[in-house]
């Protein structure tokens, strides 16, 4: 009878997360660099970061973009599914803003035997309540997690929070055996720095679930839309990351990794 009453309660549970809309500010059809395979990329609106190299300052607001259902992105996936083999995306903004909305859509696309991948900080992860990420991790092929600092003083000025959360998701997804691509944009001055390099590869050695390794080069392509909304790039006078730079960035970080083994 318990069981059957927990069953209840579930499928109730998603009826009502199906109801649910979400949010969303753009989606590409064909991305090529979220996740394994070209994919379709769903970009939700709001994020409780302020990362001073933020390329899309217009999905920072939580507000109504342009509102779907699960049901209204699976129909636009089916569209261009013969394309976008590799599956489905979530990012932002932060979706973990929207998880409700995510575990809904990620249950209905592994209903229908579509990769799921979320691309998230994981700044809105909690340690004393892990209930809403472990039900979402249940329909969760992957997860790009964006560390954007190691050091927790460093994260605070560049995002406006700690790292602490982050890092204890990392661990979090370590032990629950999801895998995991992790990501870092190397920014001159800021994260491109032997010292925090070095570190963050030995925190790699860490966790056990590492697919892979996404080095990111910092660029200023954004700065037209900080205009256009009015703001004030925080970063104008720090020069693109070179090709070189990267490839020394990423050398820093495996050298780290290998000590941590070691």
């Amino acid at each position: 009878m318990n069981f059957q009453i927990k069953k209840f309660v579930d499928l109730f549970r998603f009826i009502k997360l199906m109801e649910i809309q979400g949010n969303i500010h753009s989606i590409e059809s064909c991305g090529t660099v979220d996740g394994p395979g070209i994919r379709f990329v769903i970009f939700m609106q709001g994020c409780p970061m302020r990362c001073l190299y933020c390329h899309n300052p217009d999905t920072w607001q939580v507000r109504e973009n342009q509102t779907m259902s699960v049901e209204d992105i699976l129909n636009q996936y089916d569209g261009v599914k013969e394309f976008a083999k590799g599956g489905i995306t979530v990012t932002g903004g932060e979706p973990l803003l929207q998880i409700d909305f995510i575990t809904a859509l990620f249950k209905s696309a592994k209903e229908k035997n579509i990769h799921t991948a979320l691309d998230t900080s994981g700044i809105l992860f909690n340690p004393k309540d892990t209930s809403k990420i472990d039900l979402l991790m249940e329909y969760t092929d992957l997860v790009l997690l964006d560390i954007k600092h190691i050091d927790d003083n460093e994260h605070k000025k560049l995002t406006g929070h700690s790292n602490k959360n982050i890092l204890a998701f990392a661990k979090y997804l370590s032990d629950m055996s999801i895998p995991i691509w992790l990501r870092h944009v190397v920014v001159p001055t800021i994260t491109y720095n032997k010292k925090y390099l070095t570190k963050l590869g030995q925190f790699m050695g860490e966790l056990k679930n590492i697919k892979a390794l996404d080095v990111l080069s910092y660029h200023d392509m954004a700065i037209p839309k900080y205009k256009e909304l009015g703001i004030k790039y925080p970063l104008e006078n720090i020069p693109p990351l070179t090709k070189e730079e990267a490839l020394t960035a990423r050398k820093y970080i495996l050298e780290g990794l290998k000590d941590s083994l070691n």
